[in-house]
């Protein structure tokens, strides 16, 4: 079960593309959004970055960070951000660390054989450091809008 709204949104420092880390200490005071998917250069996870990326200037006019999160490694990241020039940074939660603790990482099903994986979801974290909205079980389509103007 996913992070409620309302909830204080879990610490965390993670790798990121570009070389960079992201740590819930450094945003602390602004509201930032977090969006998990399951795979990098995946059809739904790259149309999902590309809209973040399209409303990204949108984004930081309202002093808002955006933040993708997968357990792909580093270099996937890496490689993906820099093959659809995605300028906010992706953070590798290889050990899965965060992916649990927003309760995002869920048994999944595929032809009948069940899985472990990333639930697609989005989370707008206040200034104050709690949840401010989730979106479980999210539709790429028109996402990044939703979170937008949620904002």
């Amino acid at each position: 079960m996913s992070l409620a709204e309302g909830a204080k949104a879990p610490a965390f420092t993670l790798p990121a593309s570009g070389g960079r880390t992201v740590a819930s200490t450094g945003l602390k005071g602004k509201p930032y959004v977090l969006y998990f998917y399951p795979k990098a250069d995946t059809s739904g996870c790259t149309k999902e970055a590309q809209a973040f990326q399209a409303s990204l200037a949108a984004f930081q006019k309202k002093g808002v960070e955006v933040i993708g999160v997968s357990r792909d490694p580093l270099k996937a990241l890496d490689k993906f951000a820099d093959k659809y020039a995605l300028s906010f940074p992706l953070a590798s939660d290889e050990a899965g660390s965060l992916t649990e603790a927003y309760g995002v990482w869920v048994e999944k099903s595929m032809y009948g054989k069940k899985y472990m994986g990333i639930e697609r979801s989005t989370f707008l974290v206040g200034a104050d450091g709690k949840v401010a909205k989730a979106w479980p079980k999210v539709k790429v389509d028109g996402h990044a809008e939703d979170v937008l103007a949620s904002v």
